[in-house]
């Protein structure tokens, strides 16, 4: 008769790329959590999307696959950055169960090569046969979709709810820096990696002048460095005395730091991007501007938000025919009553 296997249960779970889908998967991990308490859960992220999972309670370890990194980069990483090297690595861990909350063949294969007995994912893109159990990816939001990898496996889900956690240390210095002047505080995150998501800059200007001249607001950014350009267009048709109140700290906070700012904040105005994710997983009211991608697959979740979106979305450039006006009147309800 053999021994009885006495370690705990080793789970992996797949979401790499993408800062908002990654924030998205919290719900996903506080019932996997709680149907396993005493397992191993370990998350396959990437770098910088897999940081704003640092402080979750709910997993063990946080895995950098690094499959997209290329150039000095690529050879700088401390990670595996091809399949066969990521497969190697997970195999040596030893996962009994493997739940993939991406579409892609790619992250299908994955967990096969790693040697993962069980596999449950999404049965799209032809990769049903690469897992034990399967779900469907309907037309409805994305947590409730990765919701259903569990339900798929038979894992009860007791809550949907959002939330998110940060480091009391940067609690503290955020803290020491921001300005307690009595105004309303708005989180402005105006840039996305794809071309197709933004607004007009000069238009974000017309509304930080309106917020910060007859709204009483100060403004905060908290960007990827590489977009200062880009906020630095915003601001070049801001007046000078009122820059005062425009607070950038995308020099000074890291992604994963990034939430300590963040749960400060009154109000988060933005286009389509991981940040608007963040704000919501601490409560903070969104007001967001989408362009091409559903709103009803992708809103902020768990939390009040106002979706600005023209009702032509075809194009390159869909959300310029969004007006100032238009989301001068979506911030207003939730700005202070003068």
């Amino acid at each position: 008769m053999p021994w009885p296997d006495l370690r705990p249960l080793r789970i992996l779970v797949i979401r790499y790329r993408f800062i908002g889908d990654t924030v998205l998967a919290i719900p996903t991990l506080r019932n996997l959590r709680e149907a396993f308490p005493n397992a191993i859960i370990d998350v396959l992220s990437e770098p910088i999307s897999g940081d704003t999972l640092a402080h979750c309670p709910y997993k063990n370890d946080l895995l950098y696959y690094g499959p997209r990194l290329k150039g000095e980069r690529k050879r700088q990483a401390k990670f595996p950055t091809g399949a066969l090297g990521a497969a190697r690595f997970l195999r040596a861990r030893g996962y009994d169960r493997c739940y993939i909350l991406r579409r892609s063949f790619s992250s299908a294969i994955l967990p096969l090569l790693a040697g993962i007995p069980h596999r449950v994912g999404f049965a799209t893109d032809g990769r049903g046969w690469l897992l034990n159990r399967s779900a469907p990816y309907p037309d409805k939001h994305e947590v409730e979709c990765f919701l259903d990898v569990l339900r798929a496996d038979g894992i009860p889900i007791t809550s949907t709810r959002n939330e998110n956690w940060t480091d009391p240390a940067t609690d503290a210095r955020v803290d020491a820096r921001l300005a307690d002047n009595g105004r309303f505080r708005v989180f402005v995150c105006a840039k996305s990696v794809f071309d197709l998501k933004d607004w007009a800059p000069e238009r974000f200007a017309e509304v930080l002048m309106w917020l910060l001249r007859e709204q009483n607001c100060e403004v905060h950014f908290c960007d990827s460095p590489g977009n200062a350009g880009y906020y630095a267009q915003i601001l070049a048709g801001v007046p000078a005395e009122l820059q005062a109140h425009c607070h950038d700290w995308s020099r000074d906070l890291s992604i994963r730091e990034a939430g300590s700012l963040m749960r400060r904040m009154q109000l988060c105005l933005g286009i389509d991007t991981g940040f608007i994710h963040i704000a919501a997983s601490f409560h903070v009211p969104v007001v967001g501007l989408y362009g091409p991608l559903e709103p009803w697959r992708w809103h902020p979740w768990d939390t009040k938000h106002t979706i600005v979106r023209p009702a032509d979305v075809s194009g390159p450039r869909p959300l310029l025919r969004v007006t100032v006006a238009e989301v001068q009147a979506a911030l207003e309800p939730y700005l202070p009553k003068s």
